[in-house]
């Protein structure tokens, strides 16, 4: 049996998809060891998540430090743990590019929506779906894509689509996505573990398409 992917998992806020990612992993369902959870954010509640799952945590704020040392700090401490992939699960800092460049094809941020509908700066959380409902589309979804210098850029690596009901809300709208997105998360972190797709991710030179599971029911265009 192979052995388990080291990952690092990168957050800001409540911790939910860490949670699912760790619980998938300690249940023998994901071939990972999360090796390190950094927090950019004092008194984020993902901090305390890790720690109740005793998981190792690194705070490692960002606002107010030079974006350079605080890349290089962040590099240090992922290799120190032996990390192969790092995973942006809810994670707002914008990475430096240097860092962007040493990491190419080894970190993966999932978005909740069908990317590049609804991305870029200042596109995160509740303001997505909010965006979602406020152009009344039929369907959304979520994407996980390589992290580039441009916010929410990268390639997609995998997309899930969710149907948008027409009395949704933000609140029922998330609550129904909130399982798609780390399901599609888990799935697409499970094929870099088992080698269906590579470490460093390199898109074909004739450009990469998104892949996923099929569109779930009632989901239009």
């Amino acid at each position: 049996m192979s052995r388990p992917l080291p990952i690092a998992v990168l957050v800001s806020g409540e911790g939910t998809t860490l949670d699912g990612l760790a619980e998938r992993a300690t249940g023998g369902g994901l071939p990972v060891r999360i090796v390190l959870v950094v927090a950019d954010r004092p008194g984020a509640p993902a901090i305390e998540r890790a720690r109740r799952r005793d998981l190792p945590t690194l705070l490692l704020p960002s606002r107010g430090v030079d974006p350079a040392r605080w890349a290089a700090a962040l590099s240090e401490a992922l290799e120190a743990h032996g990390t192969e992939l790092v995973v942006l699960a809810g994670f707002l800092s914008i990475l430096p590019p240097e860092w962007v460049a040493r990491w190419r094809g080894r970190a993966v941020n999932l978005h909740p929506s069908l990317l590049p509908r609804h991305g870029g700066p200042g596109m995160y959380g509740r303001r997505v779906y909010e965006a979602v409902l406020a152009a009344h589309e039929g369907t959304t979804g979520a994407t996980v894509h390589l992290v580039s210098a441009e916010v929410d850029g990268g390639v997609p690596i995998a997309q899930e689509r969710v149907p948008v009901a027409p009395d949704d809300t933000v609140e029922s709208l998330r609550a129904r996505q909130r399982p798609v997105e780390v399901e599609l998360l888990a799935e697409t972190v499970r094929r870099f573990a088992e080698g269906s797709l590579p470490l460093p991710y390199e898109p074909s030179a004739s450009g990469a398409r998104p892949s996923g599971r099929r569109d779930r029911p009632d989901a239009r265009r």
